[in-house]
């Protein structure tokens, strides 16, 4: 035994010793940090192995540049560059607890917005175990101070320092190729930094923003107002007036987004065994007083949900590669719906029931004016209540009625439910109706997560209409994008009834649902072709908003003027006329493909594609030069975003205050009693636990 204790520390008064004995307990503490300081959502042996993990490809390759030194100048580098490193865990830990996100490079730029928020409350922030993160280094420095281990004088030869520093990139390779057989695109698809921390950590984290941040500011600086004129060109010379039939008649009232998640058209009347499986929304559908439209596509590319979200509130399209909300989302300038709406005397908030930082929203949000971002954290922890991408839509929706009932009115709330949401996981207590037999386990429980989706509806509308918020609002229901991909082909076939699906099968299984519901609204299924790019520009009519003055890329689908062109975001399109996918060209009303286009064809296929790659490519340019800072819209006041602050704390202290000032909502009209509990859900889970604890404001 002694001759191990001996041997130990004679081992670690060498240089080579010191370094590995400080790089292990940098990696242990930043282990104990990522596990107790953060929400990651680590799940599985391979995750909880690359949390562990990727704490020493970073400590090898920073903490090892004190090997180029002589002496003890290179200890005491260590020693700085661990204090450095652990500063910096240190402020990541507080920003977390406060925005349960991490900091960006963007966020130093303009570090007053962060000041603002945190640094009022830091004492209130602070935890003694945040402290835990120096213990390392204190350590170090004193058993240097003392001479517990001695400084090792001698040379370290450069080739054996280079080693090192190639080892740590060796196993951030590993790392990488790891992480990306677990969560493939990691890098390119971006949609919540907790996972790029989560396997690859926070040094490789703040390397990858540091380099995302560089290219899109050196993009943004070269920018200037007259890229703006082409886009103004562009969208004055296709710009669809609105129809006098149906303009402002939604004005004054209520606005509810209702995100159905990865909800296909093909769903719509869809019946398995004889059972419909999705009743509630097929009535909907087919209401008289429902405009329903069944030629209406998804839009999204990598960014997917985001993608979704970006052309609803904004009708700009996603980036062709990643998510422009996490991309651009906090930095740019908008003159998104949620604003417009705040600029007229609307509360506006969106509800999720996801951490804050998925897709960025938590910053993305700010820059489009939304007064509220109620996430997970303000709904109540029930048993077995949280399910793949979040809380489960029964329980979401009940629970997001106890916000609605307190917003004042008009407001315009969005709704993202998550439960229908690839892999489609769902407790067996929860389902009521049987699974798809494709032979694809992935797509077969589909139909199970999308009827459960549609109880869940059933559910709100029943709320709303006992409350009487149904009355006085206008309902939007769109799915955001494709719940089954192009990679599940056999399972299209037994879905389409096809021997071997086509691109033209393709190109039409990418419709998902769109209606407007509203009490004395006109109905019917309407044929018009159109896609997430148009739904703003529809909304703002219906509310009496002209867009014609607005950057806005989509066509009011209930205009007689719109060219019902449907671009997608690789270039394809849909025409009432022409379908064109993955290269293949066809007759969209027949399905036949046209194998040798006439002269006459070409030249109209040439028009539609011109007008596809320039409304994609100016949109583009919109969102990468960030050309909205540079256009003043008359009568819009500019965003803020140091305005805005999703704290829970902070959000249900406005709340409160904004109800003493606009006594308008729900529960005031209600001689301030609760309508919660007439919110009916059969959700197994409440009937198990009922007492429903949300959290107050300290």
């Amino acid at each position: 035994m002694k001759t191990a204790v001996r041997k130990l520390r004679a081992g670690l008064n060498t240089k080579l010793g010191f370094f590995l004995l400080t790089v292990v307990l940098f990696a242990l503490k930043s282990y104990w940090a990522y596990q107790n300081k953060f929400n990651l959502g680590v799940k599985g042996s391979v995750q909880h192995f690359l949390l562990a993990f990727n704490t020493i490809p970073g400590a090898l390759i920073f903490i090892g540049i004190a090997l180029y030194f002589r002496g003890r100048l290179s200890y005491w580098l260590m020693s700085i560059i661990n204090f450095l490193l652990s500063t910096w865990l240190f402020a990541n830990i507080l920003y977390y607890r406060e925005f349960s996100d991490f900091i960006t490079f963007n966020l130093i730029k303009g570090s007053s917005a962060t000041s603002n928020n945190l640094g009022k409350s830091l004492a209130g922030i602070i935890r003694p175990s945040d402290f835990l993160v120096y213990v390392d280094v204190i350590i170090l420095i004193v058993v240097l101070l003392t001479h517990l281990i001695r400084v090792d004088m001698r040379y370290f030869k450069v080739r054996y320092a280079l080693t090192i520093t190639a080892l740590g990139f060796v196993l951030f390779g590993v790392n990488l190729g790891m992480a990306e057989s677990n969560r493939s695109q990691l890098l390119t698809r971006t949609f919540d930094n907790n996972y790029i921390v989560k396997y690859l950590g926070l040094q490789a984290y703040t390397i990858y923003d540091g380099i995302k941040t560089g290219q899109n500011n050196a993009i943004k600086s070269k920018a200037s107002a007259n890229q703006l004129k082409p886009v103004r060109k562009f969208l004055k010379s296709n710009y669809a007036s609105p129809n006098i039939q149906y303009y402002g008649t939604a004005k004054g009232k209520n606005v509810f987004i209702i995100h159905l998640e990865s909800f296909q058209q093909f769903l719509i009347d869809y019946k398995y065994h004889g059972q419909e499986v999705t009743p509630t929304l097929n009535k909907l559908y087919h209401a008289s007083d429902t405009m329903a439209f069944d030629n209406f596509f998804h839009q999204v590319a990598q960014g997917k949900t985001s993608d979704a979200e970006m052309m609803l509130e904004n009708s700009l399209f996603g980036l062709p590669e990643g998510s422009a909300f996490v991309t651009d989302g906090g930095t740019n300038t908008f003159q998104a719906m949620p604003a417009l709406m705040d600029q007229r005397g609307y509360t506006t908030a969106s509800f999720h029931g996801d951490v804050p930082s998925f897709w960025n929203r938590d910053n993305a949000y700010k820059s489009m004016g939304y007064q509220y971002f109620f996430s997970k954290n303000y709904f109540p922890v029930t048993k077995n209540y949280d399910k793949g991408y979040g809380i489960k839509d029964k329980i979401f929706l009940k629970d997001s009625s106890y916000y609605l009932e307190q917003l004042p009115q008009p407001f315009y709330a969005k709704l993202i439910t998550v439960t229908n949401h690839y892999p489609y996981l769902l407790d067996k207590q929860n389902k009521s109706i049987g699974k798809l037999h494709t032979g694809d386990k992935t797509v077969d429980p589909y139909i199970q997560t999308a009827h459960y989706l549609d109880q869940s509806i059933a559910e709100l509308l029943d709320y709303l209409d006992k409350t009487g918020l149904r009355k006085n609002s206008i309902l939007i229901l769109y799915g955001d994008h494709y719940g089954i991909s192009n990679n599940h082909m056999g399972a299209i076939d037994k879905i389409l009834k096809t021997k071997k699906v086509n691109n033209y099968q393709l190109a039409m299984f990418q419709k998902v649902p769109f209606m407007i519901n509203m009490e004395g609204l006109k109905g019917g299924i309407n044929h018009t072709y159109g896609g997430e790019i148009d739904v703003l520009p529809t909304l703002e009519d219906l509310l009496g908003m002209s867009s014609k003055n607005y950057i806005q890329f989509g066509q009011d689908l209930l205009s007689k003027q719109r060219n019902q062109i449907v671009s997608f975001r690789d270039g394809d399109f849909v025409t009432p006329k022409y379908t064109k996918y993955d290269g293949d060209v066809y007759y969209t009303k027949t399905g036949k493909q046209i194998k040798h286009q006439t002269k006459a064809q070409k030249k109209q296929l040439d028009d539609i594609q011109h007008y596809v790659t320039t409304e994609l490519g100016l949109s583009d340019k919109v969102m990468n030069g960030d050309l909205l800072r540079f256009y003043h819209l008359p009568g819009f006041k500019k965003v803020n975003k140091k305005d805005y602050n999703y704290n829970l704390n902070h959000g249900l202290k406005q709340l409160k205050h904004a109800q003493k000032k606009k006594k308008t909502s729900v529960k005031a009209e209600n001689n301030n009693q609760s309508t919660f509990d007439e919110y009916s859900t059969d959700a197994p889970e409440l009937k198990a636990d009922p007492t429903l604890k949300f959290p107050k404001a300290k």
